[in-house]
């Protein structure tokens, strides 16, 4: 290793660290557009690990300020945000701490660095199963999920992670180790009076709580789901009880580390009923889709015609037979997963006749390969379109909008003329339920013009969002990429909240800095990416 305090930090860890070129290239990025070149990669064996160099960061930040050097927690590097890239060093998870500890009952406890489908398929065995789960399941983990408060199609019955998730051990900037849970208002008391770092948490987060709660309340984003910020809602209940939890989970590692995480599960039904309609008209879509929430389906998705259309000229094979041949303004995807087979078939005949009301043809679907060959419709778009040859790329920037549910026609139409004003080809797709949209317009990272229309189409793109009453992001969180937006979206006072509550939890800036707060697009633009690739979802792990 080239740098000496490296070898020092070795010298306390079970697990390895590393400054080799190849590694050093390989964690440089993550799945956005950004790069950043790490110090080094430290593979924690355990929680000991984290703990001893968090410490040792800590301690130098202390003695030699201007030498201090940060670190950025990170899973399997699917964040589009730019949140798992970073200057510092790096702690990887999936190469030892990938751990099922314990399944107790309906919850399980895992390590950060457990593969998101190697858990949900341990599940299924019991009966239960994680519902937030990210489109990225088979390459993300559950840390990084937790990390960004991930979301997915079942969110629309169940929620987002934060609602799964019961208790954390979050190791903080100064070494210490905490654990996190609900605890009463009595308990509070007694925590607040701790002489550590721990303490100091709970003394100045419920004091900035109490001091802000008419703020914080009007500040509560009207979306079905957000992961923008630092969620001050949900931490103190009117009863007075207190779950710091709450904090963490989505703060992409910018307060503490996450070593250990508790989560429950619901019940798993494997037998669903899935239903497919085909609209001609983007408005009797949107207005389907408000009647058709009121049924509790367990996903509503939707694919645009301009993703069909394209689909259909790069990847025919995905859809053929499967959609009308004169392709329709919007494919709508329903699903059920009651318990009861009877809800189901009741359910699914009252889809119907929504989807009847407004015009649309349909096809429904019990068995599961059926289900499969339609799901494919959906599941298919992204990887699709990140495959596709030429310099020009389909990027993360804008991919994540989240507005109120009844206005997801205007959400829609508003997005066309947008992408239209920069003359971008248009394909969107997203959760229709939660009126989230995901598009990632086709651009050549190594041209300044493209460069420019980025940073000016995300402005524009932003500026329509928080006009509907929306999120920036519904489930990719802010990282690098949305950060500089916060200030817009929650407006000052907010914002200086979210600053009071970095300041508290990382006063030596050292855990994943100029993410979230603080971000700039001057900063951003430095690290940009020059060409844009998933190269990094192959593994890259020593062997245990």
């Amino acid at each position: 290793m080239k740098k000496t305090y490296l070898k020092d930090l070795q010298s306390l860890l079970l697990g390895s660290v590393t400054d080799a070129a190849d590694a050093i290239n390989y964690f440089s990025t993550d799945g956005s557009i950004f790069t950043l070149t790490p110090e080094g990669i430290v593979y924690p064996k355990n929680t000991a690990d984290v703990r001893k160099t968090i410490q040792f960061l800590h301690e130098r930040a202390e003695a030699y300020p201007s030498k201090k050097v940060s670190v950025t927690a990170r899973g399997l590097g699917t964040d589009q945000s730019g949140g798992a890239v970073s200057d510092g060093l790096q702690l990887v998870f999936p190469a030892h701490m990938n751990n099922i500890l314990k399944l107790d009952g309906d919850d399980v406890v895992v390590q950060p660095g457990v593969n998101y489908r190697a858990l949900q398929q341990m599940l299924h065995t019991h009966g239960r199963f994680l519902p937030p789960y990210p489109s990225s399941i088979d390459y993300s983990t559950i840390g990084g999920a937790v990390a960004n408060n991930a979301a997915g199609e079942k969110s629309i019955k169940y929620g987002a992670t934060r609602n799964f998730v019961k208790r954390l051990k979050v190791v903080l900037s100064d070494g210490s180790l905490i654990e996190t849970g609900r605890i009463s208002a009595r308990e509070l008391n007694r925590k607040k009076g701790i002489n550590s770092l721990e303490g100091k948490l709970y003394r100045d987060i419920d004091r900035i709580i109490d001091e802000n709660i008419t703020t914080i309340r009007k500040s509560i984003p009207k979306t079905s789901k957000n992961a923008a910020g630092y969620d001050l809602w949900d931490i103190k209940h009117r009863d007075g009880s207190f779950d710091l939890t709450q904090l963490f989970i989505g703060s992409q590692g910018t307060l503490g580390v996450i070593t250990e995480i508790t989560l429950k599960t619901a019940y798993y039904n494997p037998r669903t009923t899935l239903i497919v309609g085909f609209f001609d008209s983007l408005q009797k879509a949107a207005d389907a889709v408000v009647r058709l929430d009121e049924l509790k389906p367990s996903a509503l998705e939707f694919v645009d015609y301009h993703l069909l259309d394209f689909l259909k000229k790069n990847r025919p094979q995905d859809i053929e037979g499967l959609v009308p041949e004169n392709l329709p303004k919007i494919a709508l995807l329903v699903e059920f997963d009651d318990h009861s087979q009877v809800r189901q078939t009741l359910r699914n005949r009252s889809a119907q006749r929504i989807l009847k009301k407004f015009g649309a043809t349909f096809r429904v679907a019990t068995d599961p390969v059926e289900q499969q060959a339609l799901w494919k419709i959906r599941h298919s778009a992204a990887a699709v379109i990140w495959m596709t040859n030429g310099s020009k790329k389909a990027l993360p920037f804008i991919e994540d909008g989240v507005v109120p549910a009844k206005k997801l026609h205007q959400f829609l139409t508003e997005t066309y003329k947008l992408l239209n004003k920069y003359d971008l080809e248009i394909a969107v797709w997203g959760h229709a339920g939660d009126a989230n949209l995901h598009l990632q317009p086709f651009l050549d990272l190594s041209k300044a013009k493209d460069v420019n229309k980025l940073f000016e189409l995300s402005a524009d793109y932003t500026k329509l969002v928080i006009s509907l009453g929306g999120s920036t992001c519904g489930e990719h969180n802010d990282g690098l990429m949305r950060g500089m937006y916060l200030k817009d979206l929650f407006g000052e006072d907010v914002y200086a909240l979210f600053e009071q509550v970095k300041d508290t939890c990382d006063p030596h800036k050292i855990l994943n800095p100029d993410k979230k707060i603080g971000v700039t697009e001057e900063y951003a633009r430095e690290h940009l990416r020059t060409e844009y690739s998933m190269k990094h979802l192959y593994d890259h792990m020593p062997k245990t």
